[in-house]
């Protein structure tokens, strides 16, 4: 990394301070097997991107073939239009029908240490058994399907099952309270709600069924609940409304003819936060999406045969959705898929799992690297992690020297990592190396995929050539939302309205360098303005954990008498570090030296651990608060609510 001298530029809207000078350029070995290592292919998409995708929508089965391919009236897009397509038949029964009946579709882990192995012929078993008994409850295509589960194969089968008659699956996350429960399934007019007796999280029994009670008190729309039996968890069973999982298979038929959908159906509403407080359900569409999440895994994750591919994240968020059951199982990938915590029962469980299966292909989260860095180097070190070939990372932007402990520890230096940038409501990756074509940098999502056009710019519009901005997107892609279930002027509003034109605002900023590449700063509302200057929060959060005592920083902006704004730092260090008296100056001194005294942070405050959503996100709205002396807003999707109450105290202490 070099000193960035910051200096106020009317081209940017964000300044940018860190730049970063290492560079990892793929191996000859992983080009001359990778399942594209053409750079042409970068200006073919452009030249005719319909055709670019439409070449991938070819490679999936149609019950009928699109009479276009797209129809574009801003803010909405159609794709493949006039097709018919099952996402649940392109996902289980294409691969029977082509000799892959015998080969592992799921490799199931549970926390308490049970393992399954379904192969594609056991999940179009259960599948097709499981669409029946919810054919039998009444459930019809375009009917909303709420799905309360922990990380079981259940869980797949259900959204599969959805697929396969037309029902759209609604997937709440396991961890989410009663509360959160009940307004995703009013939002949505769910009819059927599938749930478990209870599930485990760090050997802990979450009450599944026991919540979902509590939700069901006002969701009159619920007509059936059905319970999978996970364990002997205490539970009430209302007669006529509950139905156990394994009575129902037991009863089932066999076979169930797949839903002939529209490119265009509905697939799924998945609710994500909104700055209103009132979730936003996001609709995605069948055909489109199913492309798009089709063609990423198959190039960014260069998926094989022989692989094994493990995406850690929960199906309750969208990385599960995309890159552990439609995108994987369109390729007819071999997965791991996991119940619990990468620290239970111990902290080596991640890598003991990638040693157990031979995990060649792993996928994570930037927050959950952080983690492992201040667990230390000698927990993945104990392991045999040989069989890994390609590493991953997805959610919050991923500081410099997280990815070098990744590349050195996890990757041992041989394992290309694709940096991916993409969102709820984009449905697939969108910034991403291609792990045979891309020079990597540590930090950077480096370039769009192919057939995505992406752009920076300044408050007022202008294009950000180098520099730094607000992150939008120019042109329409396969797997993009198309609205929010229920609010057709809310969709408007929230990304269609920013600049003129047809442009869609992602709520990111970034920076382009001078090669182009793309680095995400995190989301514009985190941006802090410090006498003139908007200082990316990411940024200054790298410079920390830049530092060798440093494992994890979260920044916020404080208000300040003289500069508008200023820097408060919640720091979180290396396991074994001393705190001594000088080290929150040295610190200080670390981050102007990185990047300027424009970034040097007013307060710093250790702490053990940052308030975070059970996605893995830090919660800096909470962290203001708390900097700010004012009373944290709501906590009920904090993975450990504690935290805020403990870091409060501490830094009223302060």
């Amino acid at each position: 990394m070099s000193e960035h001298d910051p200096k106020s530029q009317s081209s940017q809207t964000i300044d940018v301070l860190l730049e970063e000078d290492r560079t990892f350029e793929p191996s000859a070995q992983f080009k001359s097997q990778a399942n594209i290592a053409d750079p042409g292919i970068y200006e073919k998409a452009r030249k005719d991107p319909e055709n670019f995708w439409a070449s991938f929508a070819e490679e999936l089965h149609w019950y009928r073939k699109w009479d276009k391919v797209l129809e574009w009236n801003p803010p909405y897009a159609k794709w493949f239009v006039g097709g018919k397509i099952n996402a649940c038949y392109n996902c289980v029964d294409r691969h029977v029908k082509n000799g892959l009946r015998n080969k592992a579709a799921l490799i199931w882990q549970g926390e308490p240490g049970e393992k399954r192995t379904l192969t594609y012929w056991d999940l179009y078993r259960e599948v097709n058994k499981f669409a029946n008994a919810l054919k039998g409850l009444g459930v019809v295509k375009g009917d909303r399907v709420a799905i309360y589960l922990p990380m079981i194969p259940e869980l797949v089968i259900s959204l599969l099952a959805c697929a396969r008659i037309g029902a759209v699956h609604s997937v709440v996350f396991a961890g989410f309270s009663p509360e959160a429960l009940a307004d995703r399934i009013k939002d949505a007019k769910a009819k059927v709600l599938i749930t478990a007796d209870g599930g485990y999280r760090r050997g802990s029994i979450i009450p599944l069924k026991h919540d979902a009670d509590y939700a069901l008190m006002d969701t009159p729309s619920i007509e059936h609940v059905v319970i999978v039996k996970r364990g002997e968890f205490m539970l009430r069973v209302k007669e006529g409304r509950d139905h156990w999982y394994h009575r129902l298979m037991q009863e089932a038929a066999n076979y169930c003819e797949p839903e002939p959908m529209d490119a265009e159906d509905m697939l799924y509403i998945l609710y994500t936060s909104g700055t209103t407080g009132k979730p936003k359900g996001i609709i995605h569409t069948t055909g489109g999406y199913l492309v798009g999440t089709y063609a990423t895994s198959k190039w960014v994750f260069d998926l094989k045969p022989q692989d094994v591919f493990w995406c850690t994240a929960d199906i309750g968020w969208v990385t599960g959705h995309s890159y552990l059951v439609y995108g994987p199982l369109a390729n007819g990938a071999t997965q791991v898929m996991y119940e619990g915590a990468p620290d239970w029962p111990d902290r080596d469980r991640f890598w003991s799992i990638i040693e157990e299966y031979g995990v060649t292909v792993f996928y994570t989260a930037p927050t959950a690297i952080r983690a492992f860095m201040r667990w230390g180097d000698k927990e993945p070190a104990k392991h045999d992690l040989s069989s890994l070939r390609l590493l991953g990372t997805v959610g919050e932007p991923i500081n410099p020297e997280a990815w070098m402990w990744y590349h050195r520890n996890i990757g041992r230096e041989k394992c290309p990592i694709v940096d991916t940038w993409w969102q709820t409501e984009t449905g697939s990756i969108l910034i991403t190396p291609l792990p045979g074509i891309t020079k990597t940098k540590p930090g950077s999502a480096t370039v769009p995929f192919p057939g995505i056009e992406a752009e920076i710019f300044t408050d007022k519009g202008e294009r950000v050539e180098v520099g730094g901005g607000y992150l939008a997107l120019t042109r329409p892609w396969p797997a993009m939302l198309r609205g929010i279930y229920g609010d057709p002027e809310r969709y408007k509003a929230q990304y269609w309205t920013k600049w003129k034109g047809d442009l869609y605002f992602t709520g990111d900023g970034a920076k382009r360098d001078t090669e182009g590449y793309f680095w995400i700063l995190g989301r514009v509302d985190d941006v802090i303005n410090i006498a003139g200057h908007r200082v990316s929060t990411m940024e200054v959060e790298s410079a920390f954990v830049d530092h060798p005592d440093v494992v994890e920083t979260a920044v916020v902006g404080i208000a300040d008498e003289l500069k508008g704004q200023a820097i408060a730092a919640f720091v979180t260090l290396r396991e074994g570090v001393e705190l001594d008296h000088g080290l929150e100056n040295r610190l200080k001194d670390h981050v102007v030296r990185k990047i300027g005294a424009l970034a040097r942070p007013k307060q710093i405050l250790f702490t053990a651990e940052l308030p975070k959503t059970r996605s893995g996100k830090i919660m800096r709205r909470l962290l203001r608060d708390i900097a700010s002396g004012q009373v944290p807003g709501d906590t009920s999707t904090l993975a450990d609510p504690s935290v805020v109450e403990q870091l409060k105290r501490r830094y009223e202490e302060d």
